[in-house]
């Protein structure tokens, strides 16, 4: 039984999906995979399912509907830890993360970190092939919430993480309900706030090439309003 489990959320991703697995296959062979769909219409749902038969250590989450990153992440997390896996990792379906990064991030939580964050904005961390107006709202808005939050993590919104599993144990899961990017944020906030160790590994993230990105403006706003909440609501007497 292979005690590392990688969380893949999809929704329209049957184009990336067969590619993602492919490579998690070369890049971390011990690890099982969860593809996580939000019934997607254009049939990822179905090619999961397919791959599933297909390779041993994939298995595959069916949800009902699409309600957010955030939902899809949490009840990955609840499957991953009512079984033995010892760190759980998360991954986006579009070829934006290499895999082959996992190998080092999955040794830093190997040796003690609760919580492995791919960074672009640390020395050694890039992102390429992203328009200067993204590659700004991505880079100010994280200096913006990690001052508000009074963090040092320099990538809250990565969405390329191993965490140990009994740090998922240790948060209380319960409190999050924010979505997408603020998903990402809430849940490294509070590992950092509940005295975790948090490391943060630079990565190069590539945009991705084929497919739709699911960035869009209502995801930004809910991340700056509640970013602001917090750290209004944590700075008062």
């Amino acid at each position: 039984m292979a005690n590392t489990l990688v969380v893949v959320p999809t929704y329209n991703e049957i184009t990336n999906l067969p590619k993602i697995v492919g490579r998690l296959r070369q890049s971390v062979p011990f690890a099982d995979i969860l593809i996580v769909d939000d019934s997607s219409p254009d049939g990822t749902g179905e090619k999961a399912d397919e791959l599933s038969r297909q390779e041993d250590g994939v298995f595959v989450l069916h949800r009902s509907q699409k309600d957010g990153l955030g939902r899809a992440y949490l009840e990955a997390f609840s499957w991953g830890l009512n079984r033995p896996y010892h760190y759980i990792i998360e991954i986006d379906a579009d070829g934006s993360h290499d895999p082959m990064e996992l190998q080092a991030m999955h040794l830093l939580a190997e040796e003690g970190a609760d919580l492995v964050i791919g960074s672009r904005w640390i020395p050694g961390g890039s992102v390429l092939n992203w328009p200067w107006v993204r590659r700004f709202i991505s880079r100010s808005g994280n200096q913006y919430a990690k001052w508000a939050l009074r963090s040092k993590i320099n990538d809250l919104t990565s969405g390329f993480r191993v965490f140990r599993s009994d740090t998922l144990r240790e948060m209380d899961l319960k409190r999050i309900a924010s979505q997408g990017y603020c998903f990402q944020i809430e849940l490294a906030w509070l590992a950092e706030s509940s005295g975790l160790s948090v490391v943060e590994h630079p990565i190069k993230f590539l945009e991705r090439t084929d497919g739709k990105s699911k960035m869009h403006f209502g995801i930004v706003a809910e991340a700056l309003i509640k970013v602001t909440w917090w750290g209004i609501s944590r700075r008062k007497p």
